[in-house]
């Protein structure tokens, strides 16, 4: 048997904080919450996701001091440059842009960057080779032998 990835879990400073973050900027709701010997634990995931990929959020964590430079990150694909565009406006507005959009050559596309409440940047994307706005098969090998 193959293992599928399918949860990610992080403990993080504000529970509450990340809660609203990721329903506000990446549409993930509750899909499940218990009390863990008194630590609340709260699966977030997609619509219509639950039983594909979710985020586990646990309090209780140091919280992250990513640097400029360190791109490490949750990705989400967004249908449009102009999705792209509008999250980022948002998150100016919030306070929470890290990376501006831009765009890069295939497979990285068009995208920007925000800091989540602990800490974490979260990537928003359009054109890259997965998820809404992912190229065709044939589009996508065009572009990969682009310089």
């Amino acid at each position: 048997m193959t293992p599928a990835f399918t949860h990610l879990a992080l403990h993080v400073r504000d529970l509450d904080a990340c809660i609203a973050f990721y329903r506000d900027f990446c549409a993930m709701e509750i899909v499940h919450e218990r009390d863990d010997g008194g630590t609340r634990v709260v699966w977030l995931a997609e619509p219509g996701r639950a039983r594909d990929f979710i985020f586990v959020l646990i309090p209780g964590g140091p919280g992250r001091d990513q640097g400029e430079r360190d791109y490490s990150h949750f990705g989400f694909a967004l249908a449009s440059r102009a999705a792209v565009d509008a999250i980022a406006v948002r998150a100016g507005a919030a306070g929470c842009l890290a990376w501006a959009p831009r765009d890069e050559p295939y497979p990285v596309g068009y995208y920007c960057g925000l800091r989540d409440p602990d800490g974490n940047f979260v990537e928003f994307s359009y054109g890259q080779p997965l998820g809404p706005g992912a190229p065709d098969a044939s589009e996508a090998r065009t572009l990969a032998t682009k310089p």
